[in-house]
């Protein structure tokens, strides 16, 4: 009888010990990193970077989906609706998560409550671009300039509750100058507009703008971050005179939510290992990027904040975009 219960005994033991600690198998299976957009633009450069590293750091292949259409909708909700094991996971942006929840009534997820966030990647570096004939070379001096000339400076987006519109109008609510606002079909005729002098002023991602900058054609006065960047630490923050002042346009890997913790802790260190590698970090700042490093629950916090703060701005400028 003793035998008997004591063999029975050890065979639980070998199970427990076979299993281990939840979450020490993952992974055993590929990952699919989605990206709720078509390839070649940022947010497929990251992911590519993310797949390939993680497939060689977990043992397991890393494949990049790209889903794209409905301003990010599609991708992000495949992963919204996926099990929350660690195997479909998302690249996606602030403006997915913090911004369209606001923008479209019928949203296909919940930016906050249906993901886990995982890590905060990167940052791409926004900037206050203006044209030549603005006569400014500071973000004092146009914001004195505009307060001078009520609704005659112009300035461009890529449409309404486009992450330069916001930019711009953060400004104007900070400061109390008024402007005129010219959207477009897409950064890439806006930023050609405000290179060309139809419009004055434009916000946008350094990829976009430095080009006309080093063109000579356009004047970078300031960064939109609350903090320098490296890539650039001679230019100023727009905050450095307009106290408060911030808009971050960020990327981030998320699951579903749901996913056990260990697994997430275990994607954030090794995202944030693959982030900080010279290598990527040269590639990064290459396209105008800022890699980051922070913890899940920092990037939680930021990503709430974010969604109240642009659901809010949003809601009171009364911004509603067709789907």
């Amino acid at each position: 009888m003793l035998r008997s219960i004591g063999a029975g005994v050890g065979a639980v033991l070998f199970v427990l010990a076979a299993a281990g600690p939840a979450g020490a198998a993952y992974p055993d299976k590929p990952i699919t990193l989605v990206v709720p957009w078509a390839p070649g633009g940022t947010t497929d450069i990251l992911a590519r970077v993310l797949a390939e590293h993680m497939t060689r750091s977990l043992g397991q292949p890393t494949v990049v989906e790209n889903k794209p259409g409905a301003s990010g909708n599609i991708g992000s909700a495949i992963v919204a609706r996926a099990k929350p094991d660690g195997y479909t996971l998302l690249v996606g942006t602030m403006s997915t998560h913090a911004i369209n929840p606001a923008l479209m009534a019928n949203m296909p997820f919940k930016g906050v409550d249906d993901f886990t966030p995982l890590a905060k990647i990167a940052f791409v570096l926004n900037t206050m671009v203006v044209h030549q004939s603005v006569p400014a070379k500071s973000v004092a001096e146009f914001v004195a300039h505009a307060k001078a000339n009520p609704e005659k400076v112009a300035f461009a987006s890529a449409g309404p509750g486009s992450t330069n519109h916001l930019s711009a109008v953060l400004l104007e609510r900070a400061t109390g100058i008024k402007m005129l606002h010219v959207p477009y079909k897409g950064g890439a005729p806006a930023i050609a507009d405000t290179a060309a002098g139809h419009v004055q002023l434009f916000f946008s991602a350094a990829t976009q703008t430095m080009p006309h900058v080093k063109a000579g054609s356009v004047r970078l006065l300031g960064v939109t971050e609350a903090k320098r960047s490296a890539l650039v630490p001679e230019i100023p923050t727009v905050g450095e005179t307009v106290p408060g002042y911030e808009l971050a346009v960020w990327y981030g890997a998320f699951g579903p939510a749901g996913m056990a913790a260990d697994v997430a802790d275990r994607l954030n260190a090794e995202i944030n290992r693959i982030m900080a590698l010279p290598d990527v970090k040269a590639k990064m700042s290459g396209i105008g990027v800022d890699v980051l490093d922070e913890t899940r629950a920092q990037f939680a916090e930021a990503l709430k904040r974010d969604y109240e703060r642009y659901g809010q701005l949003i809601r009171e400028l009364g911004i509603k975009v067709d789907e």
